[in-house]
């Protein structure tokens, strides 16, 4: 008996295009550091079900921004094309402050990480936001979700391996983070910085791929008009 194929492209090519694209922009081993300072006070278990909570809340944070946020611009009018020309440059020009100063990047996140006296409820803010998830993930998320197909059954597909991304990505958050002293013993700030930079000037790669798409769409909608 043979099996119809499934088509399986449009998924494993979103999760493919969100997952580095999320990971660097994130970088669940560098939070963890930070997250291991931070919560340095707190006993193992306090830090380990904080871990399961900011997890929980990253997931809902990406899903819920890879799902609605490119239908609430295209609500204002905004076209495709523009939503990824403008994407895109956030995508990049974010990357490239990574890439030029993740020490500075890293120093922002630590300090609004601080507040006066961290409780329970400090699992959303500022540990899931924007420690771990801020405006950069959520800017990003749009970008990736500006990316999928125009109608089709397609679109099912593609969103369906960005929510896979997603929650790949929100797993691995919940394992560095519950390991974060582990993490730190290895890594340490130099490998964090490291790490750091690697996955920047792959997030700056991903932003000029969306900002092509971008300007790609808007050519093809110019061309069309004029004839």
């Amino acid at each position: 008996m043979v099996w119809p194929p499934f088509p399986l492209a449009g998924f494993v090519g979103s999760f493919l295009l969100a997952f580095p694209a999320l990971f660097s922009i994130i970088n669940p081993p560098g939070g963890a550091i930070i997250f291991a300072q931070v919560l340095q006070h707190r006993t193992q278990a306090e830090r380990r079900w904080l871990a399961g909570k900011v997890a929980v809340f990253s997931a809902i944070v990406l899903l819920a921004s890879l799902w609605a946020g490119a239908y609430v611009l295209n609500f204002f009018g905004i076209s495709l094309g523009a939503l990824r020309l403008a994407g895109g440059l956030v995508v990049a020009s974010r990357a490239w402050v990574m890439l030029q100063a993740p020490e500075e990047n890293e120093a922002r996140k630590e300090q609004q990480a601080q507040p006066a006296r961290l409780s329970t409820s400090s699992a959303f803010y500022p540990l899931t936001m924007p420690l771990t998830t801020g405006p950069g993930t959520i800017s990003v998320a749009i970008s990736l979700s500006s990316e999928r197909p125009h109608f089709g059954h397609g679109i099912i597909l593609f969103m369906a391996g960005l929510s896979a991304a997603a929650l790949a990505i929100a797993m691995l958050i919940w394992i560095s983070y519950r390991y974060a002293d582990r993490v730190l013993a290895v890594l340490g700030r130099g490998g964090a910085r490291v790490t750091s930079r690697l996955v920047a000037f792959l997030l700056l790669c991903i932003g000029v791929q969306i900002m092509v798409n971008g300007v790609e769409d808007l050519a093809s909608s110019f061309l069309a008009a004029n004839h």
